[in-house]
């Protein structure tokens, strides 16, 4: 099964093998601004598979997945939810919008931050040692989760660093292994992190380098609007980091520490979601209403014919 969510503030709940739809989910009033899967790991109790949805209406609702049902709905919020993350291993999940919470399964509020900002957690990405990541603005600002010393289920959330490495707003966030975490920003940047001690280990800030591209003029990036640069989503397979960026697919390679293929113009417009699929292959979909299927192939270089880099 899987589930889609729109600006309707519907849910569906499908078949994945014959394309049923299987349930519709109403229970939100604007628009959805995440959605998670949540399964129960407790082995005394049966298993339950959870949705988890928050929406602009301010809200959040745990859906049953097996009966479509709306099992709690949380209306306490500030500001919308526009990320939520689940950490299976400790049984709870996070919600970010002008704080970081930290709920359980019956979507009881175990602990929250303070009042971060007005712009509010944008992405969440978990990181090893019970920390997350979460992207503030320009800012990416770690915080560990703690179980309470005196036995019972509440949390502590502590911030413990705060990285400003990033020159504008921070876009997408993907978590590459245990060692390794993603940042890209609008204008461009992408930074691979240390996932362990949070420290920078390599940047990529100018996907339009002529080097990379030799049969473009470097003139182009005076003419680059913030929509053309923007980093809007980042997938990974360990060995690489797959950028969407604008109407472009970027592949940049962590070894070597740089672009090793691209695709400019792989849509009309933004691209909006990459994923990766088997057999060196991605999937993306634009604002353009398309979704393409991509290979990426060895480049076969021969002797005085040029060759565009190959994706």
């Amino acid at each position: 099964r899987f589930a889609s969510a729109g600006d309707d503030g519907i849910v569906f709940l499908w078949n994945a093998q014959t394309g049923e739809k299987l349930y519709e989910l109403h229970g939100h009033t604007h628009k959805i601004t995440a959605i998670a899967p949540f399964s129960s790991s407790d082995v005394t109790e049966e298993k339950t598979d959870l949705i988890i949805t928050a929406s602009a209406d301010r809200t959040v609702i745990a859906w049953d997945c097996s009966s479509g049902r709306q099992v709690q709905k949380v209306s306490c919020f500030h500001s919308t939810v526009k990320c939520l993350t689940v950490l299976q291993r400790l049984n709870v999940w996070l919600s970010g919008g002008s704080d970081l919470c930290v709920w359980n399964r019956k979507l009881d509020l175990l602990c929250k931050t303070s009042h971060l900002t007005d712009a509010g957690i944008s992405a969440l990405v978990e990181l090893p040692k019970n920390c997350v990541a979460a992207a503030v603005g320009k800012e990416l600002i770690i915080f560990r989760l703690s179980a309470s010393s005196n036995g019972s289920e509440g949390w502590n959330i502590l911030e413990v660093k705060r990285l400003v490495d990033h020159q504008d707003n921070i876009s997408s966030l993907v978590s590459v292994n245990d060692l390794t975490f993603v940042t890209g920003s609008h204008i461009g940047e992408l930074i691979v992190w240390d996932a362990l001690d949070w420290t920078k280990q390599a940047s990529e800030c100018n996907f339009w380098d002529s080097s990379v591209h030799p049969d473009v003029q470097p003139e182009i990036k005076l003419s680059q609007s913030p929509q053309e640069t923007s980093v809007q989503h980042l997938t990974s397979d360990e060995e690489c980091v797959f950028a969407a960026v604008g109407k472009g697919i970027y592949v940049y390679n962590l070894q070597m520490k740089r672009v090793i293929a691209c695709q400019r113009t792989a849509h009309d417009s933004s691209v909006l979601h990459i994923e990766k699929l088997p057999n060196r292959q991605l999937i993306s979909c634009s604002e353009d209403g398309s979704v393409r299927i991509w290979e990426l192939r060895e480049k076969q270089q021969l002797p005085a014919e040029p060759v565009p880099t190959g994706l």
